[in-house]
């Protein structure tokens, strides 16, 4: 996937102050891996709004839809315990919990998987909402 794909530039360089800050004061490599991810989530739904949510970077499409963290020896994404339920085969080997993924920082960070995790939230936040339109009607 190219990071830039889609003339997205312009919001990617629009980035929320308070996640700009969060995320410049990280170290290396967190700092990084943050900012790759961040991509990844405006490219996969570049229409997703960028806020902090309970204290960490967040993209709120229709509510949370994915928040994610850096911390010592792990980086964490927040993906809703759903989530982290429908891709337990393939998080197997990941500590999990229950809304909860981390990616040690020992071991590479499975970007594919990441962005497999967060199509499917937005596709589930874009599911879950279409359901509430259809049952006011």
């Amino acid at each position: 996937m190219s990071l830039l794909a889609g003339g997205n530039l312009k919001k990617l360089n629009n980035m929320d102050e308070k996640v700009k800050q969060y995320i410049d004061k990280q170290k290396s490599p967190q700092k990084e891996i943050l900012q790759k991810i961040r991509r990844l989530i405006q490219e996969v739904e570049p229409s997703a709004t960028e806020a902090m949510s309970y204290g960490v970077p967040a993209f709120k499409l229709n509510g949370n839809v994915i928040m994610y963290a850096a911390f010592a020896n792990h980086i964490g994404i927040y993906p809703e315990p759903d989530t982290v339920k429908f891709f337990a085969k393939e998080l197997v080997g990941y500590e999990t919990a229950k809304g909860t993924i981390q990616f040690n920082l020992a071991e590479p960070v499975p970007y594919s998987l990441i962005e497999k995790i967060v199509k499917y939230r937005f596709g589930a936040t874009k599911t879950n909402e279409n359901t509430k339109i259809q049952k006011r009607s």
